[in-house]
């Protein structure tokens, strides 16, 4: 009898300690408390994945196409996030940039020495980051059966007014009035054939702002020539006829392609730019964010907008400047 009631008592006890147990498992504060820090933690990241505020750039038209096109993708993910970017081309963007109005500034050449000393007395530090190739590309009118390529003192012959006619150029070119096009001087790409083909010499042509002018005017010209960017040649290439260039360190001509600009082999090869200031990127993190998505897909931005993106290589060492503001 007494075995009965001790085993009776013995089972009780443990029923009462699975029913305490299961208790607390199903309701235990500890758990809610847990779930509620998950959710405040994700809520947290979400909240510092989207950034808010505003950034200013300007600069080249050429460079412009790849920076909307990321900027585009930016702004789906960061609608608080108000970019502008101007096209004031490189030499109108760098007086912006100079006079502290802009957080970047995009530029299809290198920054020049006055402009480095003009933001030093301003008191800017900037960085310069490649974002893409570009080949600067020389077109005539797709009827023009008779330029098969062209060398850099044929160019300059031809750009400096020596040459009126083609029969100027070569002999066996036909005696027809030259019409020549180019960019104006606030793009870095009248800037860049200023150095590399005229040898500083000024550039006499009808010259643009706007470079859809430029290409639609030797579209519409039979015995016209023009020059501007990768991008700008293949949004027309239909319409308009590549010039291959043979430069002083060719043994033949090149044609413009995807392979000879990122390997350099094309006579007018060149990069484009981004300067970012140092100011900005240390203090205003939505700009930060910005550079960090640029950096990021500046490969992909260049290809679909008609450029050659950068090698792994040029890529990793924009990572790496990059990584130093971090």
């Amino acid at each position: 009898m007494k075995k009965s009631m001790f085993m009776a008592a013995l089972l009780m006890s443990l029923m009462f300690i699975l029913a305490a147990c299961g208790g607390g498992s199903a309701e235990d504060p500890t758990d809610e408390s847990t779930e509620a820090d998950t959710e405040s933690s994700e809520t947290s990241s979400d909240e510092e994945a989207s950034a808010s505020g505003s950034i200013s750039g300007d600069g080249s038209s050429t460079v412009a196409p790849i920076l909307e096109l990321i900027n585009e993708d930016f702004n789906a993910e960061n609608p608080d996030v108000q970019v502008s970017i101007g096209v004031s081309g490189t030499g109108g963007g760098f007086e912006k940039f100079v006079a502290g109005e802009t957080d970047f500034q995009n530029a299809s050449r290198p920054i020049k020495e006055e402009e480095i000393s003009e933001l030093e007395d301003a008191g800017i530090e900037y960085t310069e980051f490649k974002v893409a190739n570009d080949g600067l590309t020389v077109a005539v009118n797709t009827e023009n059966d008779f330029v098969d390529y062209l060398t850099f003192e044929e160019l300059q012959m031809i750009y400096s007014g020596e040459a009126t006619t083609w029969s100027d150029v070569r002999s066996d070119f036909p005696d027809e009035e030259i019409t020549a096009y180019a960019p104006d001087q606030s793009h870095g790409t009248h800037d860049f054939f200023q150095e590399a083909v005229m040898e500083d010499g000024d550039i006499s042509a009808e010259l643009n702002q706007d470079t859809n002018v430029i290409s639609q005017s030797v579209t519409s010209d039979v015995n016209s020539i023009g020059f501007f960017g990768y991008n700008f040649y293949m949004v027309n290439e239909e319409n308009l006829k590549g010039v291959p260039i043979q430069g002083p360190d060719n043994d033949e001509p090149v044609e413009v392609t995807d392979e000879s600009v990122m390997s350099y082999d094309y006579p007018l090869a060149r990069p484009l730019f981004v300067y970012a200031k140092n100011e900005s990127l240390e203090s205003n993190d939505a700009f930060m964010q910005f550079m960090e998505f640029t950096i990021d897909n500046a490969s992909s931005a260049a290809e679909e907008a008609g450029y050659v993106a950068l090698t792994d290589e040029e890529m990793q060492e924009q990572v790496d400047k990059l990584a130093e503001f971090q």
